[in-house]
């Protein structure tokens, strides 16, 4: 990234590459994480509800309720830590804890700034108007949004079946192909966040790939005045 390219500053996504991973383990990890697609069915038609009251709140008081925001995180993070786990990555062979909370242990991680104030106008175009030259790149991304963005399809999880052939020839992950993977989630990533009404920064078409995310940690929130 240039020097003098703005730095996003809303989502940060973070993920490190396990060393060794099985050989073998990926083709069976599709059975291993039914019990979080079960959990994150009922979770992600949570997160939809959630966001319509949002949206409101946001309407009428310019502010996301941060039990809310933190809830509507938790299930970001935790689909993220799945699919990193499962076949949108394969980066890792720790089973993903059941938690909404941060993790910082594992090594997929997301942070997304909690907003003090966001624009009543926004509120009612970013979502569908604004997101959709952004909903049409991650389509090809992720194979379609009716199937989530844990690796449904699409480009993300071709080049994951590529990583997990890479693994069961010669025992390595292809750095390369890890840091393209990554950056394709974080834009992916961005955009949901961008989409559930978390920020009004809006998401750059940029790829930035690796592991590291370079936008700055989300500071933050302070604490409450006794």
């Amino acid at each position: 990234m240039s020097a003098n390219t703005p730095r996003y500053r809303s989502v940060r996504v973070g993920a490190a590459l396990d060393t060794p991973l099985s050989r073998w383990l990926w083709l069976v990890k599709w059975i291993l994480v039914v019990p979080h697609y079960i959990v994150l069915f009922f979770l992600w038609i949570a997160f939809i509800v959630v966001s319509v009251i949002a949206f409101f709140a946001i309407l009428f008081t310019e502010r996301y309720p941060r039990g809310l925001f933190d809830f509507n995180v938790g299930v970001l993070r935790w689909t993220w830590r799945v699919s990193y786990y499962a076949y949108g990555a394969l980066g890792t062979d720790r089973y993903p804890p059941f938690s909404l909370g941060p993790e910082p242990g594992y090594p997929a991680r997301l942070e997304i700034a909690y907003p003090e104030r966001l624009s009543r106008p926004l509120v009612l175009v970013k979502w569908w108007l604004l997101a959709i030259p952004h909903y049409l790149i991650i389509a090809f991304f992720t194979g379609g949004m009716r199937h989530g963005w844990y690796g449904g399809g699409g480009l993300i999880m071709l080049l994951t079946l590529f990583a997990g052939v890479a693994l069961a020839f010669t025992s390595t992950y292809p750095r390369g192909l890890f840091e393209l993977i990554v950056g394709l989630h974080r834009w992916v990533l961005r955009v949901a966040a961008y989409a559930a009404l978390m920020t009004d920064e809006y998401p750059p078409f940029r790829l930035d790939q690796g592991g590291d995310d370079p936008a700055p940690a989300p500071a933050e929130a302070p604490a409450p005045s006794p």
